[in-house]
């Protein structure tokens, strides 16, 4: 076989199986995080709102509290100082707590352990976690290893809205989202 042979059938076989991944982790993404379990809204003790895109997830979390679901709102808050959508949503209200917490780190991980501490303090019972439907499945692992074991402990809720991404888009976050899932698997339970 001549050599300009072998590099072409190589090139081949490395995009035949580089199309076979895509195609398996769009179709395993697809039906792993955009089909999450969305558990049904129960009256709770505070509302948490995970950080991550300004896609609605705060006026959310504030409409759901204001609609009676939790007296407290919890807005972890990783941005930049002066960010204009923090600053709206983390402003004190009449008829509902508001806390604004900077989580020690900024992971999906550092939310969960500043919810728990915050938890502990106020004996909180349950709490409504908001946040992308296809980031629910790992953030409730995560929240299962640094929150509570207790499978009555949390409500997992995604921001109601659609996400017009390109299938290339959509690979990304779904590679994102395996890569943050193995990370957690891997990580186990906080200390």
């Amino acid at each position: 076989m001549r050599r300009a042979d072998i590099v072409r059938v190589t090139i081949e076989a490395v995009a035949a199986v580089i199309i076979i991944v895509l195609v398996d982790v769009t179709i395993s993404g697809y039906l792993l995080f955009n089909n999450a379990k969305v558990d049904e809204l129960e009256h709770a003790d505070a509302i948490v709102i995970l950080g991550g895109e300004h896609d609605g997830r705060e006026e959310y979390g504030i409409q759901l509290a204001a609609e009676g679901w939790a007296p407290t709102v919890v807005l972890s808050n990783p941005y930049l100082h002066g960010d204009q959508v923090m600053e709206q949503a983390c402003r004190p209200r009449e008829d509902i707590e508001v806390i604004c917490v900077r989580p020690p780190v900024l992971t999906t991980r550092g939310e969960a352990m500043a919810v728990r501490t915050m938890a502990e303090e106020r004996s909180w019972q349950k709490i409504i976690v908001v946040s992308w439907r296809y980031h629910l499945p790992r953030a409730r692992l995560v929240f299962r290893q640094c929150y509570s074991d207790r499978r009555d402990a949390f409500v997992m809720r995604p921001v109601p809205r659609d996400y017009h991404y390109s299938l290339i888009q959509w690979d990304g976050v779904y590679i994102y989202q395996f890569a943050g899932y193995a990370k957690a698997v891997l990580q186990g339970d906080c200390a």
